[in-house]
């Protein structure tokens, strides 16, 4: 038996489990208050306030540190584009997620704590598939604007997973099957799995469908007209693309269960927005089936969103001809990390070095 400590940390939160192999034993979710990060200038600030939290909430429960076998971090936005896979986090991993290198956010100080951690007890520290796994052909980096490169960031740790259990289900292995990935949350990622690759994504970020909180593509001309027209503050404005946008925007929630309530109370704007989002799913489905010339196993559906039958039963009724369409509600962040590192720990895979899991994604 494997006994691994995971951490999640988030905006305003950080996420606690304990798996005795693929069990969940114990759990604690740490609630932080705006009060509490208010007093923090920079996100890294907050590293030592929450590592001392996490180490007090373990010695609150009936577990050991000297327990563990290892610990297994959510992976850093801040990470270098990468290939899939689980990674064993060192110093020069640790050194990018410090300094933000491309990009500050909490869940970077997941993969230091868990460092510390496993410094001070003698145990490995990993990350599994963060969202700066790129696996994209060089093809699908092409914008139109070499200065302005399509970029790869995905939910790829719920893709790679799920993807696992959707070849599980189909009887093969994750390498062998061509596979489309749908993960329905707050952001939207849509890849072709090709042999276990995400071989291409709209980038929940920047484009593809609008989600309950993000814009996804927009027109292009028409953004820069609403920018040299507006002149909108730099950090106001990508909050407004990234969070404020989407179903937020139209109807002012990015509640599904409130939504559907209003439509079933008929609410026609709220329908239409809704009934938009699927749309766009759906043609994003079906452009993700053209990256696979139309070779397509399985389709699947994930994530929050992924929980309403209003919400896939119209998705499947639109992409149903190109493949079967199975789905997986939630995302279980938390039993995937863990997965990954079982993995490693039971010699099924090698872990990856960071250094050498980085890629070259200049190509012009």
């Amino acid at each position: 038996m494997f006994k691994l400590l995971i951490i999640n940390p988030g905006s305003t939160s950080t996420k606690l489990s304990i798996f005795e192999d693929e069990i969940e034993v114990w759990n604690k979710n740490i609630q932080h208050t705006s009060e509490d990060i208010k007093k923090f200038e920079k996100i890294i600030d907050q590293l030592n306030w929450r590592e001392s939290l996490v180490k007090n909430e373990i010695s609150n429960s009936n577990h050991e540190m000297s327990e563990l076998d290892a610990v297994v971090a959510r992976g850093g936005v801040a990470l270098d584009p990468l290939l899939g896979g689980t990674y064993l986090i060192d110093e020069n991993m640790v050194y990018d997620l410090k300094i933000a290198k491309n990009s500050s956010h909490a869940s970077n100080l997941a993969g230091i704590i868990a460092y510390n951690i496993g410094q001070e007890n003698k145990i490995p520290a990993y990350t599994v598939d963060p969202i700066s796994v790129d696996e994209f052909e060089d093809v699908a980096r092409l914008s139109g604007l070499p200065e302005i490169p399509r970029k790869c960031q995905s939910h790829a740790l719920n893709l790679k997973a799920i993807g696992r259990k959707t070849a599980d289900y189909l009887n093969t292995t994750f390498d062998k099957c061509n596979l489309i990935g749908v993960h329905l949350g707050g952001g939207i990622s849509i890849a072709p799995l090709k042999k276990g690759k995400i071989v291409d994504v709209n980038n929940a970020n920047q484009g593809g469908p609008y989600s309950p909180e993000r814009v996804g593509t927009l027109p292009s001309l028409g953004l820069a007209e609403y920018i040299f027209d507006n002149d909108p503050d730099r950090n106001e404005f990508v909050k407004k693309l990234l969070g404020n946008g989407g179903l937020t925007a139209y109807i002012g929630t990015n509640d599904g269960l409130e939504i559907e309530e209003r439509i079933e109370n008929g609410d026609e704007k709220a329908k239409l927005a809704y009934e938009g989002m699927i749309y766009q799913i759906a043609k994003e489905i079906g452009a993700m089936a053209t990256v696979l010339n139309g070779d397509v196993d399985a389709i699947f559906i994930t994530g929050g969103l992924a929980q309403s039958k209003y919400i896939t039963n119209k998705i499947i009724k639109k992409v149903e001809y190109i493949s079967e369409v199975i789905i997986f509600p939630g995302a279980e962040e938390m039993e995937n990390l863990a997965q990954g590192v079982l993995r490693i720990l039971r010699n099924e895979e090698e872990h990856l070095k960071y250094e050498e899991g980085k890629i070259d994604v200049d190509i012009f």
